[in-house]
């Protein structure tokens, strides 16, 4: 039985339910990001790529502290779809070991991964931040892309250390940032745009409109919001003293920049 609110994720999504989730915005095209921790579902998402237009690109998942790590990556490159492969991604939050990222093996897999000129997602929470600038630090010529602001505590109203943090990372030229997967981290359902503005200004502030880029979480997103309408308005209100040429750029041009997408 599904309780706890999971009850809007609780089934499989499909590019169908993705098409009639953007109509009526102005998304047009969209770029996977893996949700389970196994190989078979990064094989799935290549296949859609390969098969629906809407799809450009895909983020997968790697368990890169695995020695094995590289020879998993290159599989998923020479599969069908495997062209499609622009990122990885590894879930770092909530692990035992906060300093994940920072082992050595962690490092070693995700420097070859930018030599396979692969872009990597950073998904963490705010005890993993410390270890995720060590890998920055470690991998300068890879392109990190920080996932949903690193979920500060935006429930709490917390903003300590997670603003101190995000100001170092954002120091790195080589990472990005995607304002996404707010909605998630303050009350479900119940929250309101200015909950968020603390947040979002510090993320505007830290990596400039040059390395933002938005984020749907969808379908995670539907655990906190009604519908992907309502995380893109959200975006668009958190963004209003954006340029004509700085939205570009957040919703469209930085993504294709950092997962380096050239066909449409």
């Amino acid at each position: 039985m599904v309780g706890d609110g999971m009850e809007p994720v609780a089934r499989n999504f499909n590019t169908d339910d993705l098409r009639s989730a953007i109509a009526g915005t102005r998304i047009e095209k969209t770029i996977l990001v893996h949700a389970t921790t196994t190989h078979d579902e990064t094989y799935e998402l290549l296949e859609i790529a390969e098969s629906d237009s809407t799809v450009i690109a895909v983020v997968g998942w790697l368990q890169i502290d695995s020695p094995g790590a590289i020879a998993q990556c290159e599989k998923y490159l020479e599969a069908h779809g495997g062209s499609y492969l622009k990122g990885i991604r590894d879930v770092a939050q909530d692990l035992p070991d906060s300093n994940y990222l920072a082992k050595s093996q962690a490092i070693a897999t995700v420097q070859q991964l930018g030599k396979m000129g692969l872009t990597y997602d950073i998904l963490t929470k705010t005890p993993e931040l410390p270890a995720a600038i060590e890998l920055v630090k470690a991998c300068p010529d890879v392109q990190f892309v920080l996932d949903h602001i690193s979920k500060p505590y935006i429930a709490k109203e917390e903003l300590q250390p997670w603003k101190s943090l995000i100001s170092e990372l954002a120091s790195f030229d080589n990472v990005s940032c995607k304002i996404s997967g707010m909605v998630n981290e303050a009350k479900w359902n119940i929250w309101k745009a200015d909950d968020f503005a603390p947040y979002a200004d510090h993320i505007i502030e830290s990596f400039g409109p040059e390395r933002l880029m938005f984020g749907s979480d969808w379908p995670v997103a539907l655990l906190a919001a009604k519908s992907y309408s309502e995380v893109v308005h959200l975006a668009q209100t958190l963004t209003t003293q954006f340029t004509a040429r700085e939205n570009e750029l957040f919703w469209r041009e930085n993504a294709l920049s950092a997962y380096k997408v050239t066909k449409l």
